[in-house]
């Protein structure tokens, strides 16, 4: 046996002499055995907190993935392990902070956005999909949209919409008549559809065309936002956050589309932590409402999809308001 095998067995059995010993020796923890799992994994599923911090500070991967998709919190999840998992949230979340190495790197859905506007979509009942077969939007979202629109426009007053996409959340604002309905719409393809439905025409709704970081001197103040891009990196939604105190009223309610790492448990709970402490920085508390969506996401669901951007049992919307107007 050699020694990163032997790191595997004193991360399972928790011996955490063994373990730094063979650390100190030049053991490989960054090892995948063959099972494809690492020693940070195997501490994780035992349980062992406390070989688990050890193998963090010796360099282990915290977002290394198992052929099965499953990292070392999702093993640390799945057993019930709370102490194993808290040291391993508090890593991503550090690492996270510091380096950005998930959600900073991809779309939440998509290709970056420069691409995105350039190409062509197409719109089916149930689906918009660029030109890569990526959905764009998809029709099982509609609920979780109507519990977006419900929450921003709980305050009545003006509402702010980034992203029309199918117009799922938009159609859902309708029906709470706000006074004023801005909408934020980049692809020219989406755009069009819009006039074409008549979304110019309605009394209350005022198009404004293009990226929202180009649009922003047209924008006011709202009593809710909702933020739903595709085809930008998460950098870009934290640096819309950086606008929020001069967009969102006093009182206001800010939502967006919590996609972030849709696609593994762990990561998600890492960047529903991240986003929370980065508005909390900025003077804002988060809740985040779990809505079931497993019912949703049938195979069939992603039928001539290229990506299953969700693949979650559960749905984390964040309601997001300022802490003075909370207290």
């Amino acid at each position: 046996m050699n020694k990163e095998e032997q790191l595997c067995e004193a991360a399972k059995s928790g011996d955490i002499t063994l373990l730094n010993s063979l650390i100190n020796s030049g053991a490989d923890v960054t090892f995948f055995d063959n099972n494809g799992l690492t020693p940070l994994m195997h501490a994780a599923k035992h349980g062992h907190a406390a070989a688990a911090k050890s193998l963090l500070v010796a360099g282990a991967p915290w977002n290394a993935v198992s052929p099965s998709n499953m990292s070392a919190g999702d093993f640390a999840m799945e057993e019930g392990h709370q102490d194993a998992f808290d040291v391993l949230l508090n890593a991503g979340i550090q690492a996270e902070l510091i380096l950005g190495t998930i959600a900073r790197k991809e779309s939440t859905k998509g290709s970056k956005s420069g691409d995105y506007l350039d190409d062509r979509v197409s719109f089916s009942e149930d689906k918009l999909m660029d030109a890569e077969s990526k959905a764009v939007m998809m029709a099982w979202e509609k609920p979780l949209m109507e519990a977006h629109a419900k929450a921003i426009c709980s305050q009545g007053g003006d509402v702010l919409n980034i992203g029309f996409g199918m117009g799922l959340v938009d159609t859902a604002i309708q029906q709470y008549s706000p006074t004023t309905h801005t909408i934020i719409e980049a692809h020219p393809d989406v755009y069009d559809r819009m006039i074409r439905d008549g979304w110019d025409k309605k009394e209350n709704v005022k198009i404004l065309f293009g990226r929202w970081q180009d649009v922003l001197p047209q924008l006011k103040s709202y009593n809710g936002i909702f933020f739903d891009t595709y085809g930008e990196y998460y950098d870009d939604m934290r640096e819309f956050h950086d606008h929020l105190p001069q967009l969102l009223k006093p009182g206001g309610i800010y939502s967006f589309f919590n996609g972030l790492c849709g696609g593994n448990p762990f990561f998600h709970v890492v960047y529903c932590q991240l986003v929370s402490l980065e508005l909390q920085n900025l003077g804002y508390s988060t809740q985040l409402i779990q809505l079931p969506v497993k019912d949703c996401l049938g195979e069939e669901t992603w039928e001539g999809v290229k990506h299953k951007y969700w693949q979650l049992d559960v749905y984390c919307l964040p309601v997001c308001q300022s802490m003075e107007d909370s207290d």
